[in-house]
């Protein structure tokens, strides 16, 4: 069926704009109390990232879910990945998100988990969106969903992280500054890397519900790297607003992205014996991904952008490790959705084993000069349909031959054409894709 308002992860838009009003939210908790009702438990946990908004989209959430019947359980400020952990382990009948991830604060957005820690399936997405069509209808009062709160979310989420890490290992002497994106893990990460040994200077950790991912966390890592820099540290890491993504940064000040973090963790899972079967990456992983895995016979597929394809080719091929270039890591020998914290973690336990700084490990993957240009298309027009930007994709790729990738696609959030070119040559691959950039925003 046609969705009008679930995307590839949820629910999201500018607050105070459809579908990110209170009114709207409320209908989408009483629609998806409505479906899940059918289930069981009848709880529902909510947890949302440090926007401002997040106070008037939990009130709103809560009461459409209690209009349904169900009992709406609030977490807080809650790191997208926590949320689904703590879903499972309370055996709730679903875990709701309010967040946009890395979006600015004006941004905010609802996404779900089913009872088993994972991204709803589309036919109970596809009923909730059906149910929108019908008018709310609330129970009757004495079948109201009572509201409750879980106080010490924050420390569960803190140690199921660490027991991530080998017990047998730590982090004694690692100098790790933490930017926190000014969200949801301003209150979890540094206690987790703190609690395993290690010396943590903070950044990003004093939200004010207007500055998450304000030139801080892992969408905007040169505020850490002159950090990592300045304190000498070892390495930095960075998460994104909601806690599901992470970059990292070497000793020098070079950006670890989630191509390279995903080699060092496959290789560290292959020397253990514990791969299960190789890598799933998605259309915008980098080449030198694919050429350094196969020179340890460790394959890799490609899926979709986009976690949710990850997460279903992964099932798909019975494997238990894939993510995206932008630090979205799924290890699903470890939890069940994309998480920050735990990656870094798995980063950090390739290190402790090895012996070797982050700087050695990324040193054995050479990745391809990729250029990625976003831009900006109004109106309805498809840019993609354009005679003159298909031709100059042709052009792009017949220059490149079988050294090099052109990809076009659009996001899912906004309206903006990704434009990506990858090769050898960095001159070249810039200049065609400032080419065909230049041709979508011409398009007509």
């Amino acid at each position: 069926m046609s969705r009008k308002y679930f995307g590839t992860d949820g629910v999201r838009g500018k607050v105070g704009e459809m579908p990110i009003t209170p009114d709207f939210v409320m209908k989408l908790g009483w629609a998806a109390g409505k479906v899940l009702a059918k289930q069981g438990s009848k709880k529902v946990l909510i947890g949302k990232d440090t926007r401002i908004s997040g106070y008037m989209l939990e009130a709103a959430l809560e009461a459409g879910l209690s209009a349904a019947g169900l009992k709406p359980v609030l977490l807080g400020p809650m790191p997208t990945p926590a949320v689904a952990y703590l879903t499972r382990t309370f055996r709730a009948e679903a875990g709701v998100v309010i967040s946009a991830s890395h979006n600015p604060y004006y941004d905010n957005g609802i996404k779900f988990f089913s009872a088993q820690g994972t991204k709803l399936p589309d036919e109970i997405e596809n009923a909730i969106e059906k149910t929108m069509d019908e008018d709310i209808r609330c129970v009757e009062s004495a079948q109201l969903g009572k509201a409750s709160r879980i106080d010490d979310a924050p420390g569960r989420y803190i140690e199921f992280c660490k027991s991530t890490f080998p017990g047998e290992l730590n982090l004694d002497g690692l100098k790790i500054v933490v930017d926190c994106a000014h969200g949801a893990t301003y209150h979890i990460a540094p206690s987790v890397f703190r609690e395993l040994g290690a010396d943590v200077i903070t950044m990003g950790c004093a939200p004010d519900g207007l500055n998450i991912n304000d030139h801080v966390g892992s969408t905007a890592p040169q505020a850490l790297v002159e950090r990592v820099l300045q304190e000498k540290a070892d390495l930095g890491i960075a998460f994104d607003g909601d806690g599901d993504r992470l970059i990292m940064v070497d000793h020098t000040g070079y950006e670890v992205d989630g191509d390279e973090l995903l080699y060092i963790i496959a290789c560290d899972l292959q020397q253990q014996g514990s791969l299960t079967g190789g890598v799933v990456g998605t259309l915008m992983t980098n080449m030198g991904l694919e050429v350094a895995l196969a020179k340890r016979d460790i394959p890799l597929v490609r899926a979709k952008v986009g976690d949710r394809y990850v997460m279903e080719l992964l099932q798909e091929k019975g494997w238990r490790l894939g993510g995206e270039n932008s630090g979205h890591i799924i290890c699903l020998d470890q939890t069940t959705t994309g998480d920050g914290i735990v990656a870094a973690l798995q980063v950090l336990k390739a290190a402790s084993r090895a012996g070797k700084t982050l700087f050695e490990l990324r040193s054995d993957i050479r990745k391809f000069p990729q250029i990625l240009i976003n831009v900006r298309f109004v109106g309805d027009h498809d840019p993609l349909l354009s005679a003159s930007v298909q031709q100059a994709v042709r052009d792009a790729e017949k220059i490149l031959g079988q050294t090099g990738r052109v990809l076009l696609r659009k996001s899912g959030t906004e309206p903006l054409l990704r434009v990506m070119v990858e090769g050898e040559n960095e001159q070249q691959v810039r200049q065609l894709a400032e080419k065909i950039a230049a041709e979508v925003t011409a398009a007509k």
